[in-house]
C-alpha cells in the first residue's frame, strides 16, 4: 500500500474516533440535569442545570432570579421534594409557577452560619432535589471550608444546591459548576402608562458566566409572563431597559 492511501486511512479511523466535539454532544439526559423547561435557557445549558452540583443565579432584586428559582423548584417537585432556606420566595407565586408546596421545605433562617448548618443537614439527608439557599458572605463558618463540605454533600446526594443574590462571594464562585447572571432587559405593561397600568410580562438575560460540565455558549433571553391565570392583556406596551447603564460586573470564569 503507497503512503497516501494508508495516511488516508489512518485519517478517516482517526476522524471516526475523536470527532469534533460540538454543542450537542454535552447535552445530557433528563436523569442528569434539572431542566428549567425554558427552552432558550436549557439549550444554553447543554439540556439543564446539572445534577450534583452547585449553581448561582446572581442579579440584583428584581432581576428575574427569583423567576428562574421558580422554575427549578417547580421541576423539582413535580416528582420529588425541593427546599428554600433562608429565602424570601413568596408562596402562592411560588404555587401559580407550578411549585407544589406540599413538596416543599421552607426554612426560615437569617444567620449566616446558621444557615450554612441547616443546609448542611437538608443536602446530607439526600431526599431533596433542588435545595435554594442565600449567597452566603464569605467569613468564619462561610469560607471554603463550609463550600467544599456543601460540593460533596451535594454530589453524593445528586442534588442541585442553587445558591440566589446579588453577587457570589469568592469561595462560591470556585465552587460554583454553573454560574448565571441575570437582568431584565425588556418590561411588558397592559394599560396606561403610570401607577394605572399593570405587568404583563418581562424578559430576562440570562447569561452563562462558568459551566465546568458544558461549553459555555453565551446567553439566553428568557420571557417570563406573570404566573397567575389572567385575562389576555388588551393594551401591552414594552420598555426596553437599558442594560448598558448598569454597573460593571466583575465577571469570573475560571
Amino acid at each position: 500500500m503507497s503512503a497516501d492511501p494508508a495516511f488516508a486511512a489512518l485519517r478517516e479511523r482517526l476522524d471516526r474516533r475523536h470527532r469534533e466535539a460540538t454543542a450537542v454532544a454535552f447535552a445530557r439526559g433528563d436523569e442528569a440535569v434539572v431542566r428549567t423547561g425554558l427552552d432558550a435557557l436549557d439549550a444554553v445549558l447543554g439540556g439543564g442545570f446539572p445534577r450534583g452540583t452547585i449553581g448561582t443565579l446572581e442579579g440584583p432584586p428584581s432581576s428575574g432570579r427569583s423567576a428562574l428559582a421558580a422554575r427549578l423548584l417547580a421541576a423539582a417537585t413535580r416528582r420529588g421534594l425541593g427546599a428554600i432556606l433562608g429565602v424570601d420566595l413568596f408562596p402562592p407565586a411560588l404555587a401559580a409557577a407550578g411549585v407544589r408546596l406540599e413538596r416543599l421545605l421552607v426554612v426560615r433562617v437569617d444567620e449566616p452560619v446558621a444557615l450554612a448548618r441547616a443546609a448542611d443537614i437538608v443536602v446530607r439527608s439526600g431526599a431533596f432535589t433542588v435545595v435554594v439557599i442565600p449567597t452566603l458572605p464569605g467569613g468564619r463558618g462561610t469560607g471554603s471550608a463550609m463550600w467544599t463540605r456543601l460540593a460533596s454533600l451535594t454530589h453524593r446526594a445528586n442534588a442541585l444546591l442553587v445558591a440566589l443574590g446579588d453577587e457570589a462571594s469568592a469561595e462560591l464562585r470556585y465552587f460554583a459548576s454553573v454560574r448565571l447572571e441575570t437582568a431584565i432587559e425588556r418590561v411588558r405593561w397592559n394599560g396606561p402608562s403610570g401607577h394605572l397600568g399593570e405587568l404583563a410580562g418581562y424578559d430576562v438575560r440570562a447569561v452563562v458566566r462558568k459551566h465546568k460540565r458544558a461549553v459555555p455558549v453565551g446567553d439566553a433571553l428568557v420571557r417570563c409572563d406573570p404566573f397567575e391565570d389572567r385575562p389576555a392583556p388588551a393594551d401591552v406596551r414594552e420598555r426596553l431597559i437599558d442594560v448598558g447603564a448598569r454597573p460593571h460586573r466583575r465577571e469570573i470564569v475560571g
